[in-house]
């Protein structure tokens, strides 16, 4: 039998020799491009808020008589994820430890139920989660910031995942404070995500944007009531991108037909999702039967 655990807020499943843990996805509510840097990023402002939709990734020990050539060995099963073993993110976090820490070899297996090139942050909680797994192992005794840090080298939005916490992010993604959203939480409310079979460059998202100050912050808006959003919260991407992939502004359409308090994008796409003060899965499952459909209560 394993026994449950947690670190921080992080649920972490412990079996002899074997570690299991849940990364999480996550919504931005607002999403806003500010500047171009110099270093050809851009500085930008969102709300970064983690869902009930989840991975698995678990660890455990390699025999040091297994015939492997890498230390840490990646299986995947579940959405099929574009991308040769040494380039995942899980891979990628072993590798940035193990330059700092003598970390044994491991064997890592990824059940992917987040769906990729959606804007949910999949991948990159993936890896957080991976530093995570790792610094409670083998006892690195890493704290959240040091974590964070090491977590931002992967992605922009990694070091979020670490405490997977509503966070107000600046910078490129990566400079995160607490936010509050209505009431301290959105717990109570439904969440829709819809992602059709559309995948979004996030390079040709960020060609089509002209970067500008928002009016209102993001983070003050999350602040107000949620009836407040429609009109106010906005994500910078969806200008450009629904320009290019007319389906997606449609299904942003038809959540606000079927009664969503607030729609958006998530990040730069392409999965589309709907917040509602009633389950509107019964009603929504057979007009999105052909795509990524997903609804939850938060």
């Amino acid at each position: 039998m394993g026994m449950l655990s947690r670190v921080g807020n992080i649920p972490i499943i412990i079996i002899p020799r074997n570690m299991i843990t849940f990364p999480c996805a996550k919504i931005n509510l607002g999403l806003n491009i500010i500047e171009k840097r110099t270093d050809g990023y851009h500085n930008l402002e969102t709300v970064f808020y983690p869902i009930p939709l989840y991975d698995v990734l678990e660890i455990k020990s390699m025999d040091e008589h297994f015939p492997s050539e890498q230390p840490c060995d990646l299986k995947t099963t579940g959405n099929v994820i574009d991308c040769n073993e040494s380039d995942n993110l899980v891979i990628k976090a072993y590798q940035l430890l193990s330059k700092d820490f003598k970390i044994p070899r491991v064997h890592a297996h990824l059940y992917k139920q987040i769906p990729p090139q959606a804007g949910l942050g999949g991948g990159s909680s993936d890896a957080a989660y991976m530093i995570r797994l790792l610094d409670e192992r083998f006892r690195l005794n890493l704290g959240n910031a040091e974590m964070e840090r090491y977590a931002a080298k992967l992605g922009a939005d990694c070091a979020f995942f670490i405490t997977s916490e509503p966070s107000f992010a600046t910078g490129i993604g990566d400079c995160l404070s607490p936010v509050d959203t209505p009431k301290g939480n959105l717990k109570g409310y439904y969440l829709c995500i819809v992602k059709p079979d559309v995948a979004v460059s996030t390079k040709d998202a960020y060609a089509d944007i002209v970067p500008h100050k928002a009016e209102k912050c993001c983070r003050d808006i999350v602040k107000q009531p949620i009836e407040t959003w429609k009109n106010e919260l906005k994500n910078d991407f969806e200008l450009p991108v629904f320009a290019r992939y007319p389906v997606l502004k449609d299904i942003k359409e038809e959540l606000y037909h079927n009664g969503a308090v607030y729609a958006s994008m998530s990040g730069s796409g392409s999965a589309i999702y709907g917040i509602f003060q009633n389950d509107p899965a019964p009603s929504l499952a057979q007009d999105f039967n052909a795509c990524f459909f997903s609804c939850m209560k938060l």
